[in-house]
C-alpha cells in the first residue's frame, strides 16, 4: 500500500526519503500531513539547536569585525564578546 518517497526538507533543502513504514506509522496515528523537515532538522528543532543566523558587526569599543547573533541597529552600540563582558561589568 505504501511507497517510500523523496521529499525535500523546508529547512536545510536536501532531499530525504519518507519511508513505507513511516507512513504507515503517520497513517495510524491519523497524520494527514507528510513531513516538511528531515530527520536532523527535526531533532535540531524539537532540541532548539536551530542554527542561529549571525550577522557581522563593528565593536564600538575597539573596532574588531565580529559576529552577533541579531541584527544591529545603526543608533545602538554592538561589542564583540571581550568588549561586551568588560561593558557589563563595569555597570554591576
Amino acid at each position: 500500500m505504501f511507497q517510500d518517497k523523496t521529499l525535500l526538507c523546508a529547512d536545510c533543502g536536501r532531499e530525504f526519503t519518507f519511508t513505507a513504514g513511516e507512513q504507515e506509522f503517520y497513517h495510524e496515528k491519523g497524520f494527514e500531513n507528510e513531513p516538511k523537515r528531515c530527520r536532523e532538522c527535526r531533532v535540531n528543532r524539537r532540541s532548539g539547536k536551530a542554527p542561529r543566523e549571525m550577522y557581522t558587526a563593528i565593536c564600538a569599543r575597539c573596532s574588531a569585525e565580529t559576529q552577533v547573533p541579531f541584527k544591529p541597529v545603526e543608533d545602538r552600540p554592538v561589542y564583540c564578546l571581550e568588549c561586551f563582558q568588560e561593558v557589563k561589568s563595569s555597570a554591576i
